[in-house]
């Protein structure tokens, strides 16, 4: 049984997650303007999403990239992307509340050298519904890896944006076909296990 009191930062238990994956995002990089309208219409629905899973009492977690500045300051990374750059209206839709979790990675993977494992193991989750940017990489490689690790797994597909739709498409589809994931929309993924 986990610690019952984890210095008030993590659940007794909580069977399913939610993991945002690099949605604080600047964007500031080649293509980022191509997925800019991908994002902001896969940043509607995640918001939903997130909105129903704080309803239902399911942690969220942001996986979020460092960006190469090693701080481990996400808050800093979160002011930096609510400036003057292109994603800010992405981080305006799924700014992090008080009751969120985060975990910064340094590669594609947000199980790739981070705490994520330990965290996810001391809430006890078995399942994991993954949304954010971009579904050709960063979502694919985490997903991959939580599959490897036995996790059931959701990616909604309109949780989910890459620089080309139909690069995006072709990840969902392995996702599903070998991660096993449920890609249907958001608004059909189940919070109970």
């Amino acid at each position: 049984m986990p610690d019952p009191d984890l210095h008030g930062n993590a659940p007794d238990t909580c069977p399913l997650a939610v993991l945002l994956i690099d949605v604080i995002n600047d964007l500031e990089f080649p293509g980022g303007d191509r997925l800019l309208p991908h994002a902001l219409a896969a940043a509607d629905a995640m918001a939903a999403l997130k909105q129903r899973a704080r309803d239902e009492g399911v942690s969220v977690i942001y996986v979020n990239d460092n960006f190469g500045r090693w701080r481990s300051d996400f808050q800093h990374l979160v002011r930096h992307c609510l400036g003057d750059v292109r994603g800010r209206p992405i981080v305006e839709r799924l700014r992090p509340g008080p009751e969120d979790y985060f975990v910064l990675k340094p590669k594609h993977s947000g199980f790739f050298s981070t705490s994520l494992d330990i965290l996810l193991d001391y809430i006890e989750a078995k399942s994991l519904v993954l949304a954010g940017l971009t579904g050709d990489n960063c979502v694919l490689f985490t997903a991959s890896d939580a599959y490897i690790r036995d996790f059931r797994l959701a990616v909604p597909c309109d949780c989910v944006a890459s620089i080309d739709p139909a690069d995006n498409e072709q990840a969902l589809r392995h996702m599903r076909r070998v991660l096993k994931a449920d890609i249907g929309p958001s608004d059909k993924v189940e919070f109970r296990v």
